[in-house]
């Protein structure tokens, strides 16, 4: 499709904020790689019209590692004659424009947008992008995306490009060292299928061992022409070292950095000094761990804890319980002359005084806590530095670094997280990661409601997180003994630390909550009705009845069987029945602990199952799913007995 832009580039760059600049519309804006996993697509009004544009997920190289890199490739291919907008840091050139090569190998039309020009200012760097644009031969645009500096300049050139009036004729061409042509040329010679990707630039992936490229060329070329590719590929593997692929990315950087000379000039630096030495502090183990411990416990504990679920929860419950079920009852009673119906929307399970009430009153407010507070972290760029800080416990668990970020995701939501675990590079990194997010990672709202629970006996708040935190890491450790395989080595963009726009994170955080209420909403009001059809038919009594004796073995009183039926349908909703329940002063501190533990380590709710079922297998789902329930009944059983035995 000819008027279409594809957004290209590494990730933490800021294309996504430029897709909303130049869309209008709102793609999660994030100060750290993977969270824009989905492709996400909008129009922009230039002067030749409305054009389609693309956010593509960060693409660090052709040769993709990462499913995100694997899905932005795949839409590359897809749009061969679309206009390539890629996205470079402007205090990184010599890593983007690697990218830049392949993609003009790979006969793009390309427009390379230098991004962040004032955080390269900041740190001393001048940058001639006119000497640049001529040395590659395409359109070379300054920005700054954050202040929509240089974007009427970018239209202008994108206008151009689309309406033709640009050449390509005389782009930058790659070349390789003798041998290594040779190995290209052989390749070339065999590939006789048509491709989406020119010889050159497809031998070049093919030499360099990317799986998925070889198994197109092995299901395409016949099983001679294969044999031949595969025996050019395995000799040059056994001529270099490192293998052929480190050789072919050597020789590219250094095509980058020759046509990189006398382009970067490095001045005075004006970055402050205390977001270096910050920056160093939060990397710090020494000082890292007491920052963290600090986020945590003025984030989560106490923003998102005792203001968002217990401040603003209250008083919404209140204004729901006084005035608005009251009203919406009686409005009922006056259209709706059968109490039968009537209790389908204002009875103990109704719409509005189950669904609409838990929706609005006691999990919107957490998550909107949670989302400002994590809005907050992504654009400081505190998060990546998160993920360095805890790479070495990461690695305990089967998984480095990167994983940090689905992991911490999660307590926004699961669901979220496990679609975000595409990051990570192996299959069975992408296992664990979503076997912990299932097992022991709360959901912003399941969290809250259970902090505002608890908060007011910090005994408590400490031996529930203590155990949480204990079983995350010993299933970590048991999977990284049991599944085959070692986590690939780290690495990660490190984005400067910056005082946060309150305007991004106000986007942000009114994008999450519009995002979950849309999401949720329906899903409460349809589990209301589920579960008052269910006590019509008699099934949701049945279904109670199977989990008391369960129930019964953790301590807990008969009523709590409802909690973990509402925990199946989504964690946020048996943890609003577990306050109703609190509320009601069913529960000791002992059932507390024993019922916030066991929801906590309960089953996934139905749409991070399902997003389990897509991503990982129905044979993946279905085990973690049973590992789980047992894991869960046994920890609540065991925490009951002890503080049992404890006198509690």
């Amino acid at each position: 499709m000819k008027n279409r832009i594809l957004i290209l580039g590494n990730p933490n760059v800021g294309k996504s904020i430029l897709f909303n600049r130049l869309t209008g519309l709102y793609a999660t804006v994030s100060n750290y790689p993977g969270t824009t996993v989905e492709i996400a697509a909008g129009q922009a009004r230039l002067p030749c019209g409305l054009v389609e544009v693309v956010d593509t997920p960060g693409l660090y190289s052709l040769h993709a590692i990462t499913e995100e890199e694997r899905v932005a490739r795949r839409y590359l291919m897809t749009a061969p004659d679309g206009v390539i907008l890629q996205v470079a840091d402007a205090r990184n050139l010599s890593r983007m424009l690697p990218l830049t090569l392949q993609l003009l190998q790979a006969r793009f039309r390309v427009v390379l947008a230098v991004n962040m020009l004032d955080e390269a200012a900041r740190e001393g760097l001048s940058l001639n992008l006119d000497v640049l644009s001529h040395r590659l031969g395409i359109p070379v645009v300054g920005t700054i995306a954050t202040r929509g500096e240089g974007l009427d300049r970018l239209k202008e050139i994108l206008f151009q490009v689309l309406l033709g009036q640009i050449s390509y004729q005389k782009t930058y061409e790659l070349r390789f060292s003798p041998e290594v042509q040779a190995d290209l040329s052989a390749i070339a010679t065999n590939l006789k299928a048509v491709y989406p990707l020119p010889p050159d630039c497809l031998s070049t992936l093919v030499l360099a061992g990317d799986e998925e490229i070889l198994e197109l060329v092995r299901q395409q070329e016949s099983i001679l022409r294969w044999r031949k590719i595969k025996a050019v590929i395995t000799a040059a593997n056994a001529r270099y070292p490192c293998g052929v692929g480190y050789q072919l990315a050597i020789e590219v950087h250094a095509q980058a950095e020759q046509i990189l000379k006398g382009i970067c000039l490095r001045l005075a630096s004006r970055t402050r000094h205390w977001q270096n030495r910050l920056s160093r502090f939060t990397t710090n183990p020494l000082t890292g761990l007491p920052i963290l411990l600090a986020v945590l416990y003025f984030g989560l504990y106490r923003f998102v804890g005792r203001f968002g679920a217990g401040v603003l929860v209250d008083q919404l419950d209140i204004l729901f319980k006084n005035i608005l079920i009251p009203a919406g009852a009686n409005l009922v009673a006056t259209i709706i002359p059968s109490p039968l119906w009537q209790s389908l929307f204002v009875g103990e399970y109704g719409i509005i005084s189950l669904g609409v009430r838990y929706a609005v009153a006691i999990i919107l407010p957490i998550v909107g806590c949670f989302s400002f507070f994590f809005s907050l972290l992504e654009d400081s760029g505190y998060l990546p530095r998160l993920a360095m800080l805890t790479d070495r416990l990461c690695k305990s668990l089967g998984l480095n670094g990167r994983a940090i970020i689905p992991l911490t995701l999660g307590l926004g939501c699961d669901t979220m997280a496990t679609l975000t675990t595409r990051i990570l590079e192996t299959r069975r990194e992408r296992f664990i990661a979503t076997f912990l997010l299932a097992l022991a990672v709360p959901c912003s709202a399941q969290l809250g409601v259970i902090l505002s629970l608890l908060s007011p006996y910090p005994g408590a708040v400490l031996l529930w997180g203590s155990v949480v935190l204990l079983v995350l890491l010993l299933a970590g450790h048991l999977l990284d003994r049991l599944l085959p395989g070692s986590p690939p080595l780290f690495f990660l963009e490190i984005p400067p630390l910056r005082l946060p726009r309150l305007s991004n994170i106000l986007v942000k955080t009114f994008s999450r909550m519009q995002w979950y209420f849309l999401e949720v909403l329906p899903i409460f009001i349809g589990v209301s009705v589920f579960i008052w059809a269910g006590r019509f038919f008699g099934l949701f009594q049945a279904l109670l009845r199977l989990l008391e004796p369960a129930v019964k073995a953790l301590g807990l009183p008969p009523e709590a069987a409802v909690v973990f039926l509402f925990g199946f349908f989504r964690r946020d909703y048996g943890a609003a029945g577990l306050y109703d329940l609190a509320a009601s002063g069913a529960l000791s501190v002992r059932n507390l602990v024993t019922a916030a533990t066991t929801l906590t380590l309960f089953l996934p709710c139905i749409a991070q199952f399902a997003v389990m079922w897509k991503e990982r297998g129905p044979v993946a789902s279905l085990l973690i799913a049973g590992i789980i329930i047992l894991t869960a009944w046994a920890i609540g059983f065991a925490v009951n007995i002890l503080l049992s035995l404890a006198g509690l």
